[in-house]
């Protein structure tokens, strides 16, 4: 083996570890979550309709009324899907220190949107949506399905 082949070798283990090292250094910055009122600007109607009529905005009513009557950990578990981005970059922490993230926002369906709010490229967010990504919170195993199956045709807002 030739000298050139093992700096090959070796540069090519470097890029596999160290993604940014062969752009320049620069790395896509990780995507957070950024809220509902983020996406409002250039999403007024669909944000005004999921504001009016969406129980998805309004979500941390159930847990407040519960929260009483649940242990810590019973609470926390319900944030995963009464909130947005729980547990996750830029995601509800506390209804305190993250109240733009207290109810289930556009961003639960969507996915993060700090790389969309960004560039405001569509291929950057989650736009159609299946009955799939609906299942990790309407599931057989946590609740009936609340009828989302029509508002996920209709667009849900």
């Amino acid at each position: 083996m030739g000298w050139r082949f093992l700096v090959g070798l070796a540069a090519a283990g470097l890029l596999t570890l160290c993604p940014g090292v062969g752009s320049g250094g620069q790395q896509a910055p990780p995507v957070r979550y950024v809220g509902s009122k983020a996406c409002s600007g250039c999403h007024s109607a669909q944000y005004e309709a999921f504001m009016k009529h969406s129980k998805k905005a309004h979500s941390t009513a159930s847990l407040r009324r519960m929260a009483g009557k649940l242990t810590p950990e019973e609470l926390t578990g319900c944030f995963g899907c009464h909130t947005t981005g729980y547990g996750k970059p830029g995601g509800f922490t506390s209804f305190a220190a993250t109240p733009g993230m207290a109810e289930a926002g556009c961003e639960v369906c969507h996915g993060p949107g700090s790389a969309h709010v960004a560039s405001q490229d569509p291929a950057d967010i989650k736009g159609k949506l299946t009955v799939a990504d609906c299942q990790g919170c309407h599931n057989a195993t946590r609740v009936r399905a609340f009828g989302y199956k029509p508002l996920l045709q209709a667009g849900a807002h």
